[in-house]
């Protein structure tokens, strides 16, 4: 089959609109999709790669000043000029002791060069954060100081570490006219958080922040469309995670997970089968055996798409026939997936835009009521992200709900030591002479061999 290449948003709309309006249930019920898989979070840091037996690199006195004052500037950064020894730094290059400059001034940039990259943070405080950063991999730190000591920029090699996202340099410029310690630690967080994520996120990609409940698409590098979320509640709360979306299924069906089985519908199969099919439910087993899914139709649970995006915590996008939950302001109702608004929209952009069908092929897979996958030609990143202060629209930044209590643990790093240095740099141990023993005094027979 020929692809189509991607058409204007105009036909789209046109046939999907009223694609959602027939679609829509008239009955709101109370949802239990899939639950979420808690894992238990991340508490150990990465261990240091240590270059060993390579020789310290070799600093001059304006490459050290440059990094000195990027030192003092770190606050600027959300970070703590305290953690990276600008004290012992000036002291080494006021010294004239190279060998002392090297090894402080080396140590310095690596710390400071992994905060910048990775974050502050310790795991430990990153509560139920799963992203995937390969920043590691994409801007390794020795070669990044090997390259900026050759080149005499230090200051913009640090400078390019951060996130290269606009919302970033918003927060960034915001810190500085905090009122308040609250108002600048709320900021340094979520300066965090985006130091946790790849500083690049993608041409496209799929983005939804829990706390704001909205979903955005990105294509190109522009939001072509954002829609409210429904996210987990407090008692099973939405991870934090960045799995590769690999299609869209409209018409899905749904597997029930044993809690909701035990909840409910295992005794509805048990005492009215009857009732049970006609809620679209189809079973195999019984008893601890029992499995159960939910045909596709109205009362489905995931309603007429789920965003395939393998993952451990069993964490999607779809849809739902309860309806009335999008119209609340704080949206934290689900068992951790998370609800889409609009859902016939936004799998018509996703069969379109990164699929590569027509919305004529994607018309009829919805008309058909049967359930079709449309594979994406390329795989893309669903971000499922926790920032709690975002750029208001005005230049500024606005504060939202920490739903899942998120931030304190954080804040409350900022008084501890923090991740160590990515990199390290192990010299080679001075080279050992051997001491050469005097020759044994040769004697003869009949001496004593003592002068």
């Amino acid at each position: 089959m020929v692809k189509n290449s991607p058409p204007s948003m105009r036909p789209v709309a046109a046939l999907i609109l009223p694609l959602a309006l027939a679609a829509s249930p008239t009955l709101a019920q109370e949802v239990k999709e899939d639950s979420v898989i808690l894992q238990p979070d991340k508490v150990a840091d990465d261990a240091p790669v240590v270059a060993a037996e390579v020789a310290l690199p070799e600093w001059t006195e304006a490459n050290a000043t440059a990094l000195l004052s990027a030192i003092e500037g770190a606050g600027d950064e959300g970070l703590f000029a305290k953690d990276y020894n600008p004290d012992a730094l000036a002291a080494a290059i006021m010294s004239k002791d190279q060998a002392q400059l090297d090894k402080v001034a080396t140590d310095s940039f690596l710390l400071l060069a992994t905060h910048l990259r990775d974050g502050r943070t310790p795991n430990a405080a990153r509560k139920q954060w799963f992203m995937v950063d390969s920043d590691d991999t994409q801007e390794p730190l020795l070669p990044l100081l090997t390259t900026a000591l050759a080149s005499n920029t230090i200051s913009e090699a640090l400078a390019a570490l951060d996130p290269a996202h606009p919302d970033f340099a918003v927060l960034k410029a915001s810190l500085k006219k905090a009122k308040t310690t609250a108002e600048g630690n709320a900021i340094r967080v979520n300066m965090e958080r985006w130091r946790w994520m790849p500083r690049d996120l993608g041409e496209r990609y799929v983005v939804s922040n829990v706390p704001e409940y909205l979903t955005r698409v990105i294509h190109g590098g522009t939001t072509i469309a954002t829609h409210k979320a429904v996210v987990g509640k407090p008692a099973t709360p939405t991870p934090q995670l960045n799995p590769m979306a690999t299609g869209v299924i409209v018409n899905p069906t749904w597997t029930l997970p044993r809690s909701i089985i035990n909840e409910g519908i295992g005794a509805t199969i048990a005492n009215n089968p009857a009732r049970a099919r006609a809620q679209g439910y189809t079973w195999t087993g019984k008893g601890k055996t029992l499995s159960v899914v939910q045909q596709p139709g109205a009362n489905n649970a995931l309603g007429v798409m789920k965003m395939e995006m393998l993952n451990p915590h069993a964490i999607y996008l779809h849809d739902t026939p309860s309806k009335g939950a999008f119209g609340a302001a704080a949206r934290a109702f689900s068992h951790g997936c998370i609800r889409t608004e609009r859902a016939l929209h936004f799998s018509g952009l996703m069969a379109v835009y990164f699929a590569g069908r027509s919305p004529e092929e994607f018309g009829e897979a919805i008309a058909s009521g049967k359930t079709t996958k449309f594979t994406f030609e390329q795989p893309f990143p669903v971000y499922v992200a926790y920032w709690t202060m975002v750029p208001d629209g005005k230049g500024g930044v606005k504060k939202l709900a920490d739903i899942y209590g998120r931030d304190a643990p954080v804040v409350a790093s900022f008084a501890k030591e923090g991740r160590p240095a990515a990199a390290l740099i192990a010299p080679p141990p001075p080279e050992v002479v051997p001491t050469v023993a005097a020759p044994p005094r040769m004697t003869t027979p009949g001496t004593s061999g003592i002068y």
